[in-house]
Protein backbone atom coordinates (compact mmCIF):
# COMPACT_ATOMS: atom_id res chain seq x y z
CA UNK A 1 0.00 0.00 0.00
CA UNK A 2 1.37 3.53 -0.99
CA UNK A 3 2.56 5.25 2.15
CA UNK A 4 2.46 9.59 2.59
CA UNK A 5 3.68 11.19 5.15
CA UNK A 6 2.68 14.26 6.48
CA UNK A 7 5.07 16.55 8.05
CA UNK A 8 4.67 19.48 10.31
CA UNK A 9 7.33 21.26 9.52
CA UNK A 10 6.96 23.97 12.55
CA UNK A 11 8.23 23.63 16.10
CA UNK A 12 7.34 27.17 17.21
CA UNK A 13 5.99 27.35 20.54
CA UNK A 14 2.28 28.08 19.54
CA UNK A 15 2.67 26.93 15.98
CA UNK A 16 -0.48 27.24 14.00
CA UNK A 17 1.42 24.16 11.71
CA UNK A 18 -0.03 21.05 14.51
CA UNK A 19 -3.96 21.98 13.60
CA UNK A 20 -3.19 22.45 10.17
CA UNK A 21 -1.80 18.61 10.02
CA UNK A 22 -4.11 17.50 12.07
CA UNK A 23 -6.56 18.66 9.54
CA UNK A 24 -5.03 17.67 6.43
CA UNK A 25 -4.13 14.21 8.28
CA UNK A 26 -7.85 14.53 8.95
CA UNK A 27 -9.21 14.64 5.67
CA UNK A 28 -6.32 12.37 3.90
CA UNK A 29 -6.93 8.93 6.18
CA UNK A 30 -10.78 8.90 5.01
CA UNK A 31 -8.77 7.38 1.79
CA UNK A 32 -8.55 3.79 2.35
CA UNK A 33 -6.37 2.92 -0.41
CA UNK A 34 -3.67 4.80 0.79
CA UNK A 35 -1.70 4.95 4.33
CA UNK A 36 -1.20 8.46 5.85
CA UNK A 37 0.78 9.20 8.68
CA UNK A 38 1.29 12.42 10.86
CA UNK A 39 4.98 13.10 11.47
CA UNK A 40 6.16 16.24 13.44
CA UNK A 41 9.27 17.41 13.31
CA UNK A 42 8.81 17.85 17.45
CA UNK A 43 9.22 14.15 17.78
CA UNK A 44 12.88 14.35 16.25
CA UNK A 45 14.71 17.11 18.06
CA UNK A 46 16.95 17.58 15.39
CA UNK A 47 19.99 19.60 16.45
CA UNK A 48 21.11 21.89 13.40
CA UNK A 49 22.96 20.14 11.03
CA UNK A 50 25.65 17.96 12.88
CA UNK A 51 26.30 15.35 10.12
CA UNK A 52 29.93 15.36 9.22
CA UNK A 53 29.80 13.67 5.75
CA UNK A 54 27.37 15.08 3.27
CA UNK A 55 23.88 14.14 3.13
CA UNK A 56 24.27 12.23 -0.90
CA UNK A 57 26.81 10.06 0.93
CA UNK A 58 24.80 8.38 2.93
CA UNK A 59 27.33 8.12 5.91
CA UNK A 60 24.89 8.89 8.53
CA UNK A 61 26.70 8.87 12.11
CA UNK A 62 24.20 10.39 14.48
CA UNK A 63 21.28 8.46 16.16
CA UNK A 64 18.91 10.52 15.16
CA UNK A 65 20.01 10.84 11.95
CA UNK A 66 19.74 7.60 11.55
CA UNK A 67 16.16 7.26 13.18
CA UNK A 68 14.90 10.32 10.73
CA UNK A 69 16.61 8.66 7.68
CA UNK A 70 14.15 4.99 8.92
CA UNK A 71 10.98 7.09 8.76
CA UNK A 72 11.09 9.29 5.70
CA UNK A 73 12.82 6.24 3.66
CA UNK A 74 9.32 4.52 4.91
CA UNK A 75 7.41 6.81 2.86
CA UNK A 76 6.23 7.22 -1.20
CA UNK A 77 5.49 10.53 -1.09
CA UNK A 78 4.97 13.34 1.20
CA UNK A 79 2.30 15.95 2.34
CA UNK A 80 4.69 19.23 3.97
CA UNK A 81 2.80 21.35 5.86
CA UNK A 82 4.53 24.64 5.96
CA UNK A 83 4.45 28.18 7.71
CA UNK A 84 5.68 31.02 5.81
CA UNK A 85 8.53 32.90 7.63
CA UNK A 86 10.13 35.79 5.93
CA UNK A 87 9.39 34.97 2.60
CA UNK A 88 10.20 31.29 2.88
CA UNK A 89 9.96 28.10 5.02
CA UNK A 90 10.94 27.37 8.58
CA UNK A 91 14.36 26.87 9.51
CA UNK A 92 13.30 23.47 11.02
CA UNK A 93 11.99 22.20 7.85
CA UNK A 94 14.46 23.31 5.72
CA UNK A 95 17.23 21.54 8.34
CA UNK A 96 15.09 17.97 8.88
CA UNK A 97 15.15 18.31 4.76
CA UNK A 98 19.09 18.86 4.72
CA UNK A 99 19.86 15.90 7.01
CA UNK A 100 19.13 13.46 4.21
CA UNK A 101 19.46 12.80 0.53
CA UNK A 102 18.31 9.30 -0.92
CA UNK A 103 15.80 9.02 1.29
CA UNK A 104 13.60 11.75 -0.33
CA UNK A 105 14.64 10.90 -3.91
CA UNK A 106 11.88 9.81 -6.84
CA UNK A 107 8.78 10.80 -4.41
CA UNK A 108 6.08 12.74 -4.63
CA UNK A 109 5.59 15.81 -3.05
CA UNK A 110 2.55 18.22 -2.31
CA UNK A 111 2.28 21.54 0.16
CA UNK A 112 -0.02 22.73 2.49
CA UNK A 113 1.23 26.34 3.41
CA UNK A 114 0.12 28.94 5.40
CA UNK A 115 0.69 33.16 6.45
CA UNK A 116 -0.11 36.00 5.56
CA UNK A 117 0.10 35.82 1.93
CA UNK A 118 -1.09 31.53 2.36
CA UNK A 119 2.40 30.70 2.17
CA UNK A 120 2.66 30.93 -0.93
CA UNK A 121 6.84 32.15 -1.31
CA UNK A 122 7.78 29.23 1.00
CA UNK A 123 6.04 26.46 -1.50
CA UNK A 124 8.06 28.22 -3.91
CA UNK A 125 11.73 28.00 -2.07
CA UNK A 126 10.20 24.26 -1.07
CA UNK A 127 10.22 23.40 -5.20
CA UNK A 128 13.78 24.29 -5.83
CA UNK A 129 15.00 22.38 -2.72
CA UNK A 130 12.60 19.48 -3.95
CA UNK A 131 14.49 19.49 -7.49
CA UNK A 132 17.76 18.98 -5.98
CA UNK A 133 16.47 16.25 -4.15
CA UNK A 134 14.48 14.07 -7.05
CA UNK A 135 11.58 14.97 -6.03
CA UNK A 136 8.37 14.98 -7.98
CA UNK A 137 6.03 18.20 -6.94
CA UNK A 138 2.72 18.42 -7.85
CA UNK A 139 1.10 21.52 -9.08
CA UNK A 140 -1.78 21.81 -6.94
CA UNK A 141 -0.89 23.37 -3.71
CA UNK A 142 -3.36 24.32 -0.48
CA UNK A 143 -2.59 28.25 0.49
CA UNK A 144 -4.58 29.17 3.83
CA UNK A 145 -4.67 32.93 4.24
CA UNK A 146 -4.26 33.71 8.61
CA UNK A 147 -6.57 36.47 7.39
CA UNK A 148 -9.52 34.30 6.28
CA UNK A 149 -8.31 30.43 7.22
CA UNK A 150 -7.89 31.59 11.13
CA UNK A 151 -9.84 33.14 13.74
CA UNK A 152 -7.82 36.19 15.50
CA UNK A 153 -4.77 34.65 13.33
CA UNK A 154 -4.26 31.86 15.58
CA UNK A 155 -7.38 29.28 15.18
CA UNK A 156 -7.47 27.16 12.18
CA UNK A 157 -11.16 27.34 10.98
CA UNK A 158 -10.41 26.84 6.99
CA UNK A 159 -12.35 28.25 4.38
CA UNK A 160 -15.06 25.10 3.06
CA UNK A 161 -13.28 25.45 -0.55
CA UNK A 162 -9.85 24.19 1.17
CA UNK A 163 -10.78 21.09 1.45
CA UNK A 164 -11.54 20.94 -2.22
CA UNK A 165 -8.05 22.13 -3.09
CA UNK A 166 -6.49 19.42 -0.13
CA UNK A 167 -8.20 16.96 -1.45
CA UNK A 168 -6.77 17.80 -4.98
CA UNK A 169 -3.24 18.10 -3.73
CA UNK A 170 -3.76 14.61 -2.63
CA UNK A 171 -4.98 13.13 -5.25
CA UNK A 172 -1.76 14.21 -7.42
CA UNK A 173 0.71 13.33 -4.29
CA UNK A 174 -0.69 9.57 -4.34
CA UNK A 175 -0.73 9.37 -8.37
CA UNK A 176 3.11 10.73 -8.39
CA UNK A 177 3.80 8.74 -5.47
CA UNK A 178 2.73 5.58 -7.33
CA UNK A 179 3.83 6.34 -10.70
CA UNK A 180 7.49 6.59 -9.41
CA UNK A 181 7.20 3.21 -7.66
CA UNK A 182 9.29 1.47 -10.39
CA UNK A 183 12.51 4.24 -10.10
CA UNK A 184 12.37 3.88 -6.11
CA UNK A 185 12.34 -0.16 -6.53
CA UNK A 186 15.56 0.29 -8.87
Amino acid sequence: MTRIGIIIGSTRPGRNGAAVGQWVYEVAKQRTNVEFELVDLLDYKLPHLDEVYPPAMGQYQQPHTLEWARKIASFDGFVMVTPEYNHSTSGALKNAIDFLYSEWNNKAVGFVSYGSRGGTRAVEHLRLIAGELQMADVRSQVALSLFTDFENFSVFKPNERQQDTLNATLDQVVAWSEALAPLRSK
